[in-house]
């Protein structure tokens, strides 16, 4: 799977975040940026994200994700 194929999968199952996705190796790394991720402890946003890979990380086709995940807010004042 590209970087490419990924970041459509997380945007259609999330369609009010913006995602980044690059990829290293057999590894994909993935910065997902929106509200609905307000309000939720960090196991809860990884489990919005696995969510939305389910599918393709039973299967194989993904092999490991790391993820970085935020708020608006938090993306923007995170410098």
């Amino acid at each position: 799977m590209s970087p490419e194929d990924v970041k459509t999968l997380l945007e259609k199952a999330l369609p009010d975040c913006e995602c980044q996705v690059a990829t290293d190796g057999g590894h994909f790394n993935i910065f997902a940026i929106g509200e609905i991720f307000s309000n939720k402890r960090p196991v809860q946003r990884q489990q919005v994200i696995y969510g939305a890979l389910k599918e393709q990380i039973s299967s194989g086709e993904i092999h490991a994700v790391n993820m970085k995940t935020f708020t608006p807010d938090e993306w923007n004042s995170r410098n």
